[in-house]
This record gives C-alpha cells, sequence and structure tokens, in this order.
C-alpha cells in the first residue's frame, strides 16, 4: 500500500472546527452541511488522512452520484496521498491490497449492494457518502445504500444542497428531530451556509440578472396568448410563457445568451482573463439548439456536453482546464464538477427544484480571489427568484408533515416540481410556441430586487467598472444592464436571422384577426418595455411584488393583460404610473 504524504493543504477555519467536533464528540454517523464550492472534499479527505495515521480505519470508501466524480475524488484523494480506484467494478470482488479503498456510485451499489457490505465490513472502513441525498428511500438507491453500508465502523454523509423529500423516505444514516409543523427536521452535525462562506471569502458574491419579456404560444383551441413572463396570472400561464422563452426559435434565448457573453468580456478585461460560462439547458435538444445559438451570437463554438455522450467526462476536464469562453450543458455540470473559472450562469431550464438551482449555482460561486463575483441570468418567474432571494438563508433537509387538501393550481405546481418531465409534457401537448422578446428586469442582489434608477445620470461611465466588486453599487449595476438592453436586442434578432431554419418576422398567414400596423405593434411593444420597467422602479421603491402591481393596474386601468393590451391602454397606464412615481 503506498505511504501517504503529507499534502501541504491548508485547511480553512471551517474546515479544522468541523474535524474538531468530530474529534470531540466521536460517533458513528457525521452529517456535514456545507455551502457548495466551500470544500467538503477537503474536509472529508483530511479526516479520511488523519483516521488512516492513527491506525483507526483501514479502508475509505467514497460514493458518488455519478461517474465523473468518481475521478474527481481519486484525484484529490491521490493529492492527499490516499490511493483510491476510480474504477474498481462490481465485477471485481475484494478490494486490491496496495490500495487504501475505492470510490464507487449509487448506482453501482445498488446493482449489487451485498459486495459492498462485503468490502465495508471486511476491514474497518470509513464510508464517505458524498450528495447524500442521493440516497433518498425515495430513489431506488435507498435501500441499497442502507443495506451494503449499515455494517460499516463510520460514516460521514456531505450535502450542500437545501432538499426536500415526502414524509416516508428518510435518507439513510441522518438524524432526524420533529419540527412544530409535525414533519421531521434533519439535524447536521457541522453546518456551513453560503452567508458563512461569503463572509470568509470562501464563495464569490453572486449577483442574479433577471430579465422578463412577452412569450406569444397557441393553445388547443388555436387561441393565441400573449403573457409576460412577470405579469403571469395562474402558474399554468407562467409555465407556459417560460418554456415559450425558452423556445431556440424565438429572441429571448439569443438575446440572454448576448448578456452573459457581454459580462464574459466585461470580466475578462477586468482581472478575471479565463472567466467562463455555462448554459443549462432542459434536455438535449435544446442543448444542441443553445449550443448553436451561442456560435451564432458569439462567433465561438461553445462546448456541448452531454450525459450519453462518452466523451462528457473529458470535455468536461478541457472546459475546466481551457480558456474557452461558454459550455453548453444538461445537468452534467449541475453537482459536485469543479471548474474555478465558470462565473456566469444563464438559467434556459424550466427546472425549479432548490436542489438543482442550489448546485447549479454553486458551480459559478467557487472563490479563487477576493476581486472576483459571479452573475446568474435567469428569466423573472416567481419559483426562480423565491430560490435566489433565499439563497443566503440556511436551511436544512426538511419533511413536511401530510399534505392536506390542494387546489388544482397548486397540485399542478406540485407535479411539476416532482416530476417536471411529466407535468410539461401535458402542458406542451395544448402548446405552441410563437414568439418571445426578452428585456432585463432587475438585478437581485442579497435578496432585495434592484432596479435602474430612473433619475440616474445617462452618461456616466460605468461601463469599464461593472466587471470589478466593489466599484458598483446593485444599482449601478442595474442601469448598466438597463441601458445595454437594446444594444443586446440587436445581436439577438441578428443571430435569428443568420438561422436558415429561424422563422420569419411576419409569419406568412394571419394567426388572428388583422390588428394594428406594423408601426402600432412596435410602438406597442416599446410601451409595454416602459409599462414593465415602471412597474419594476415601483417595486423596488414600495415593497410591492410585480405580481401585486400589475394587478393594481389593470384594476386602475382596465383591460387585458399589458401583453395583449391595444396601444391606447399601454398609453394611460403609463401615465397612471408616472403619476404614482
Amino acid at each position: 500500500m503506498p505511504e501517504r504524504r503529507p499534502t501541504g493543504t491548508r485547511l480553512r477555519l471551517w474546515q479544522r472546527e468541523a474535524l474538531a467536533k468530530y474529534e470531540t464528540e466521536p460517533r458513528k454517523d457525521f452529517l456535514l452541511t456545507a455551502t457548495p464550492g466551500a470544500g467538503k472534499t477537503t474536509f472529508a479527505l483530511s479526516l479520511a488522512v488523519g483516521l488512516l495515521g492513527r491506525r483507526v480505519i483501514d479502508r475509505v470508501i467514497v460514493v458518488a452520484p455519478t461517474d465523473h466524480l468518481r475521478s474527481q475524488w481519486a484525484e484529490a484523494a491521490e493529492r492527499f496521498g490516499v490511493a483510491l480506484a476510480p474504477d474498481l467494478g462490481n465485477s471485481v470482488g475484494p478490494v486490491p491490497a496496495d490500495l487504501h479503498g475505492y470510490v464507487t456510485t449509487y448506482a453501482q451499489v445498488a446493482g449489487k449492494p451485498t459486495l459492498h457490505a462485503a468490502r465495508a465490513t471486511s476491514k474497518r472502513s470509513l464510508v464517505i457518502l458524498d450528495e447524500i441525498h442521493h440516497a433518498g428511500d425515495g430513489l431506488s438507491w435507498g435501500e441499497a445504500v442502507e443495506h451494503a453500508f449499515a455494517g460499516a465502523g463510520r460514516r460521514v454523509c456531505l450535502t450542500g444542497t437545501p432538499f426536500r423529500t415526502r414524509v416516508g423516505e428518510r435518507i439513510p444514516f441522518v438524524r432526524y428531530e420533529p419540527d412544530d409543523e409535525g414533519g421531521l427536521v434533519s439535524t447536521a452535525d457541522f453546518s456551513y451556509g453560503y452567508a458563512d462562506a461569503l463572509r470568509d471569502h470562501v464563495v464569490r458574491p453572486v449577483v442574479f440578472a433577471a430579465y422578463t419579456g412577452v412569450s406569444r404560444w397557441r393553445n388547443s383551441a388555436g387561441e393565441v396568448i400573449a403573457a409576460s413572463l412577470t405579469e403571469a396570472g395562474t402558474k399554468s400561464t407562467e409555465q407556459a410563457a417560460w418554456r415559450t422563452a425558452l423556445d431556440p426559435k424565438g429572441d429571448w434565448v439569443p438575446h440572454v445568451i448576448a448578456a452573459m457573453d457581454e459580462r464574459l468580456t466585461q470580466l475578462r478585461e477586468s482581472g478575471m482573463p479565463d472567466a467562463a460560462g455555462l448554459v443549462l439547458a432542459s434536455d438535449q435538444e435544446d442543448a444542441r439548439a443553445y449550443a448553436s445559438i451561442v456560435q451564432r451570437v458569439t462567433g465561438e463554438k461553445p462546448y456541448l456536453i452531454l450525459s450519453d455522450d462518452p466523451k462528457a467526462s473529458s470535455k468536461i476536464a478541457g472546459f475546466a482546464a481551457g480558456g474557452a469562453r461558454i459550455a453548453v450543458c444538461v445537468r452534467m455540470v449541475s453537482e459536485g464538477v469543479d471548474v474555478p473559472r465558470a462565473a456566469c450562469l444563464a438559467w434556459l431550464t424550466s427546472y425549479r427544484t432548490p436542489l438543482f438551482f442550489a448546485q447549479a449555482v454553486g458551480r459559478v460561486v467557487r472563490s479563487r480571489g477576493r476581486h472576483e463575483s459571479a452573475t446568474v441570468f435567469l428569466p423573472a418567474v416567481r419559483p426562480l427568484l423565491s430560490l435566489a432571494a433565499e439563497l443566503e438563508n440556511e436551511r436544512n433537509h426538511v419533511l413536511p408533515p401530510p399534505a392536506g387538501p390542494a387546489d388544482s393550481l397548486e397540485l399542478v405546481d406540485d407535479l411539476a416540481e416532482e416530476q417536471p418531465e411529466q407535468a410539461e409534457s401535458a402542458l406542451l401537448e395544448e402548446w405552441q410556441a410563437l414568439a418571445a422578446e426578452a428585456q432585463f428586469a432587475h438585478v437581485l442582489h442579497g435578496g432585495r430586487a434592484v432596479t435602474p434608477d430612473a433619475g440616474a445620470d445617462q452618461d456616466a461611465n460605468y461601463h469599464d467598472f461593472i466587471g470589478l466588486p466593489g466599484l458598483l453599487s446593485a444599482e449601478q449595476t442595474a442601469e448598466l444592464l438597463a441601458r445595454r438592453d437594446e444594444e443586446l436586442r440587436k445581436r439577438a434578432t441578428r443571430a435569428r436571422r443568420a438561422d436558415p431554419d429561424a422563422p420569419p418576422d411576419q409569419p406568412a398567414e394571419p394567426t388572428e384577426p388583422a390588428g394594428p400596423a406594423v408601426g402600432n405593434w412596435r410602438a406597442a411593444a416599446d410601451l409595454r418595455r416602459e409599462v414593465n420597467r415602471l412597474v419594476s422602479v415601483l417595486a423596488a421603491r414600495t415593497g410591492t411584488p410585480h405580481a401585486a402591481l400589475h394587478a393594481q393596474l389593470r384594476a386602475a386601468v382596465p383591460g387585458p393583460a399589458s401583453a395583449s393590451a391595444s396601444l391606447e391602454v399601454l398609453e394611460s397606464r403609463r401615465a397612471y404610473l408616472m403619476a404614482r412615481m
């Protein structure tokens, strides 16, 4: 067995405190909750080195969510002088004597739990369960993980993600206590949240740039529906508007990609020369379409990383070590993958669970220095804005009490969160995307929506400084993004027209009764943007939610939603909002 070498790794304060707590309060199970990017791997391997050195254990077994993370764990362990095999399959049998242990996956454990139980009990073993939420009893892996490692001498569970699960689906090896609402709440032995990591400069500060816009689609009855992302009344309308905005044939996606590309340019010119961006897609078809849009908008071919690509792991490694600007993926980089130079994220997916959101944002907050920041570009829809606002809150894994009666809207929302593919497929049967435009809405910073100051100096030269945290306030950042919005809209339109498969700007056949002339239609689009901007300013000043202000506006100036309103109604609503300023 190879000799363990001194690592020279300097532990962070929280890692030393967590190790001290493990040593002073010995127990068979230890749950560590630490925000993504904080250094859970370093903590676990430092613990393993100490236990091996004192001959408390003889073997280390790591269980990771994906095959790519097996190699990442083995490489990290090698730097600590711990020899772990990343490719020890279920057909091998005993662990080779010249190794300290091995790295496996939850899927492999589920395939042959008895084999892993024999490996874990034949020697005094420390089992490290990375991203322990994958061992939930509701998944096929839960029982297998419990069967395989119930007899292990020591277990350390790691998670950096707030997540929920149904009653009766407890995570193996996690302690629970009843809460005030009749449910169960997990109890972490040591917690290190995003706010703690931000104060310690372990993670980058993150700013969320929210983009709204009007989406138009045709329902099953042949009716053309139009709604704004921030003004959709019901959850089903919001979901349809959101999916339409994500359609690769519209203008919303190119606009947001152009905004992220410009942000990357600013970062690269302001002290982060290798800054990179990630684009998250809902499925592989969208990912391929988005990759084409990235190439048309930026002039550079992005990395396209798909889960069924046998070269996916090598592509991730190449992107992490190289200088390419953007990678497009579905879920391959959402969890645990280390790309420290990634500083921007475009959320072009309909996923909206707290688990996926925290993991994905965690890919761009890993800090390398105190002068770096992260930016997340996302649709201005209520589920995502709520998750962004809550990111800094410490949240344990909560098992809610049995649900009471729910109305149909809540049922649709729950279905979409628990089973996104089924919920969206049901929706898409009655949906055909027609068009979508994007418009900058606001910056969400520290849980606060910041809109451009209507009275700000339009000639202020902020452009050169946006990439330097601390030199721009959140208000100035919002002002700059808003002023750049029209130029980005032109870039998006040029990119769409460069696509030979893109639909024409005007349909060959009318899809609804003849309406206003083209000039009036464009004037109405400008007025809609102005109304939405004024609503955002008023929301920031008064603290009133956007949806509530839109409802007040429609009550004061009757008529359809702004997305479908006439020029006359829009002018009256603008005047009403200006009077309230």
